[in-house]
C-alpha cells in the first residue's frame, strides 16, 4: 500500500490528500495625500506611507481625478471620464445614472473595491459634486465631496 491508501473490508480505499494553501492577502499602500492642497503630503520633507483605508482612499480619488487614456504612464483602465458630464445640458438623472456607471467602472478595476454604496450626485451651478461609501476588503471607505 502506498501512502494515503487503507485497506479496508478487503478494498483499497484511497484517502484524498490536499496540501494546505495560502492565501495572500495584500494591504494596499500609496504615498499620503493633501486633499486640500492636491498635493503629496510630506512631512520634515519626506514622503509619508500610509496603508489599508487611507491608501484607498487615495488611490480612489486619483483614480477618478485622472482623466482616462490621456496620460501614457497609465492604463486605458485606469481613471475615470467624469469631465465628459460637466458643462453637458443633461437632465440630472442622466447625470447621476452616468455619474454613478464611471465612477462603478473606474474603482472596481481595484480587487480590493466591491462596491459602493449611499451614492449622491450634486450639480449646482454647473459644479458636479459626488459622495458614496467605497465597499473594500479593508472596509468602508467614505468619499465626499469629490
Amino acid at each position: 500500500m502506498q501512502g494515503g491508501e487503507y485497506l479496508v473490508a478487503g478494498l483499497i480505499t484511497t484517502v484524498a490528500s490536499f496540501s494546505p494553501t495560502t492565501t495572500t492577502i495584500t494591504v494596499p499602500k500609496e504615498y499620503a495625500w493633501d486633499f486640500v492642497n492636491n498635493d503629496f503630503l510630506l512631512v520634515d520633507g519626506k514622503f509619508q506611507i500610509v496603508t489599508g483605508k487611507e491608501a484607498l482612499k487615495v488611490w480612489i480619488w486619483k483614480a477618478l481625478k485622472t482623466p482616462n487614456s490621456r496620460y501614457a504612464a497609465y492604463s486605458t483602465s485606469y481613471g475615470s471620464n467624469l469631465e465628459d458630464l460637466i458643462g453637458q445640458r443633461y437632465s440630472s438623472a442622466l447625470i447621476e445614472s452616468e455619474a454613478k456607471r464611471i465612477v462603478t467602472e473606474c474603482i472596481t478595476i481595484n480587487k480590493h473595491i466591491t462596491g459602493l454604496n449611499n451614492f449622491t450626485v450634486d450639480v449646482t451651478n454647473d459644479i458636479l459634486t459626488i459622495s458614496f461609501i467605497a465597499l473594500t476588503d479593508q472596509g468602508e471607505v467614505t468619499i465626499s465631496g469629490l
